[in-house]
Order: structure tokens, then C-alpha cells, then sequence
């Protein structure tokens, strides 16, 4: 009797230990599970974390010097191209010439409007709207001087047409390159990409402008 009491104890107490280790090994299990999905959940939070950063940082509006003057000297350039657009509707007698000053005051408005706010942004001086005149920016390549101006303004007709044509080309191609260097030297990626878009409708324009030359 002693013997099997022993062993009906000895039996119990092995169950127990049983048992009791395998609610540990479930305890764990459940524990790791559970640290897995909070390791993998905050690892997300770090992993969507970090890209965030890097994009706010990547699409930051920076911008440099030749950023400003890109903006600064243009703004009065497209003034100017605008001025003179303005006059061909009353006095030029061609109606590619008019459909042309249409266009040219079309793309060039917005584009003032957009590099003011830049400027204004950057916490930089905006020209005034006086700088448009021909009395402002000799320094820039294509801007008219008082002459040139004067004698657009007197014109009418086809004389009109020539002499729109003939300064507006000139005009163009300073722009032109005043995107060059703004292409090469800038760094806010907004300013870059509207250099590029004025490299390439002015150019075309310039084409067309020289086509209707050829056949006045």
C-alpha cells in the first residue's frame, strides 16, 4: 500500500509539473506573439517615420541667390513683354501677330503672379510694378530701351507688325537666356522647371516669329 501511494504521488506530482509547463510555454508563446506584433507595429511606425522625414526634407522649398535673381529679373522682363503684347491689339494689322501678343501676355501674366509669390515667400524685395517700364532692368539681356519702346509705340500697321516682331525675337532670346542661367544655377525646383518651360515656348515662339518675318 505504502508503495502504491508513493508512485500514485509520484504520478500526480510529474501531471502537475506537466501541466504547469506547458501553461508557461503557452503564457510564452502568447507573450512573444504579442511582442512581435508591438515590435512589428512600432518597427512600422519607425519605418513610416523615417520616410516621412526624408520627404518633408527632400520637397523642402529651398531655394539659393540665383533663385532671387531669376525671379527678380524676370519679373520686369515679362513686364515688358506684356506692355508691348498690350499694344499690338490696336495697332497691328496681322492677325497672327495679334493671336501671337495674345499668347505671349497669356503665359507671361501668370508666371509674374508666380515668381511674386516666391520672392514673397523667401521673404525677398518684389520689383515694383514701375520696374516694367523701359526706364528698368538695362542690366537684363532682350529689354527694351526708350527708343525701341517709343518706336513701337508710334507704329501702326504692318510697320507695327516688323517692328513688334523684330523686338519681341530680341526679347525672347534674352529671356531665353536669363532661363539658362537660371537652369544651370538655381536650386528651387519650381523656378527650374518654369526656366525650362520659358527655354522652350520661347524658343518656339522665337521660330515663329522670324517664319512671319520672312513672309512680311
Amino acid at each position: 500500500m505504502t508503495t502504491s501511494r508513493m508512485t500514485n504521488r509520484s504520478l500526480a506530482r510529474r501531471a502537475a509539473a506537466a501541466v504547469a509547463v506547458a501553461a508557461a510555454a503557452a503564457v510564452l508563446a502568447a507573450c512573444g506573439g504579442s511582442d512581435d506584433k508591438g515590435s512589428g507595429g512600432h518597427s512600422g511606425h519607425g519605418k513610416d517615420a523615417t520616410p516621412s522625414a526624408t520627404a518633408s526634407q527632400s520637397t523642402g522649398k529651398t531655394h539659393n541667390a540665383a533663385d532671387v535673381a531669376f525671379a527678380q529679373g524676370m519679373i520686369p522682363h515679362h513686364r515688358q513683354a506684356v506692355e508691348m503684347a498690350d499694344l499690338a491689339a490696336d495697332r497691328a494689322s496681322s492677325q497672327k501677330v495679334k493671336d501671337l501678343a495674345v499668347k505671349i501676355k497669356k503665359a507671361q501674366d501668370p508666371e509674374i503672379r508666380t515668381m511674386s509669390g516666391w520672392l514673397t515667400s523667401w521673404g525677398e524685395q518684389t520689383p515694383a510694378e514701375g520696374a516694367s517700364s523701359h526706364h528698368a532692368g538695362h542690366d537684363m539681356p532682350g529689354m527694351m530701351g526708350e527708343e525701341d519702346m517709343a518706336r513701337l509705340e508710334k507704329a501702326s500697321g504692318k510697320a507695327f507688325d516688323t517692328a513688334f516682331l523684330e523686338l519681341m525675337i530680341e526679347h525672347h532670346q534674352g529671356a531665353v537666356q536669363m532661363a539658362g542661367t537660371e537652369r544651370s544655377k538655381g536650386s528651387h525646383r519650381a523656378a527650374k522647371d518654369m526656366a525650362e518651360d520659358i527655354v522652350s515656348s520661347q524658343s518656339a515662339e522665337i521660330t515663329q516669329m522670324k517664319t512671319l518675318l520672312g513672309k512680311d
